[in-house]
């Protein structure tokens, strides 16, 4: 189950998140050519990963930063864009680009700051811009949590689009990666479902102030928990292909 696209598109060019977008996709790039080697990967995650330990040993404070940009395969980068591509716009276009850039930013270092004080020691490097995605995905869910968004449910061969309100759907993603971390061993690889719970609650920590500037829950009434631009309208075309039915 994951999001496809929400049903309200900013009101002008997401210019900061369609950056990110690319600048994460440019770092992938030009990393590829060394995930077909262990020996150059593992120098380039001892660079510019975030490890906890090395951070322990004052040094790589840069790696906060770095790590933010970094991805381990196609399939995690391909979600973490479509995150950001869908949840980034509307924020953006109500913070501004300054604004939300320093947001972004400020949420991916809360993220990198959780996931090293669980285990100053470990030795596992961390990766991704999924913990600053968690932080606008929980501004997101602060300032409009009626938006209607697509989410793709897949189930074997099951296939069925529903739209559902940001807040059931990003309060479900929230929950599961709470369930997830209790679960797991501290320490160990895997996804750092700790970075996502840190980001997400520094994003709607630091979107608080913006809500409350713009009325708090009177702003939810105004805008009825919407961003305050009219809905796209998504027409589903009927399929060219002839339904035969079964003769009895």
């Amino acid at each position: 189950m994951f999001p496809i696209r929400d049903h309200n598109p900013s009101r002008r060019p997401a210019l900061v998140t369609y950056a990110l977008i690319a600048v994460n996709i440019a770092v992938f790039l030009a990393m590829l050519p060394s995930y077909g080697d262990e020996r150059a990967l593992l120098t380039i995650y001892s660079n510019w990963a975030l490890l906890p330990a090395r951070i322990s040993y004052g040094e790589g404070y840069d790696t906060f930063l770095t790590s933010m940009f970094m991805h381990g395969g196609v399939m995690h980068i391909a979600g973490n864009m479509l995150f950001l591509w869908i949840f980034g716009d509307n924020l953006e276009d109500e913070m501004g680009h300054g604004r939300y850039l320093a947001f972004y930013l400020l949420c991916g270092l809360a993220a990198g700051m959780a996931q090293y004080l669980a285990d100053p020691s470990s030795r596992v490097p961390m990766v991704g811009a999924s913990g600053a995605i968690a932080g606008v995905m929980g501004g997101y869910l602060l300032l409009f949590p009626r938006a209607r968004v697509d989410v793709l449910f897949i189930f074997i061969i099951f296939f069925r689009v529903f739209p559902l309100p940001a807040w059931v759907m990003l309060g479900l993603w929230f929950a599961l990666q709470v369930v997830a971390e209790l679960g797991s061993s501290a320490g160990t690889g895997g996804v750092a479902h700790l970075a996502h719970v840190g980001g997400f609650v520094a994003g709607v920590v630091m979107a608080t102030p913006l809500w409350l500037r713009l009325g708090g829950t009177t702003y939810w009434h105004r805008t009825h928990g919407r961003p305050m631009h009219a809905e796209a309208r998504y027409v589903s075309s009927r399929s060219s292909v002839p339904i035969v039915r079964r003769r009895r």
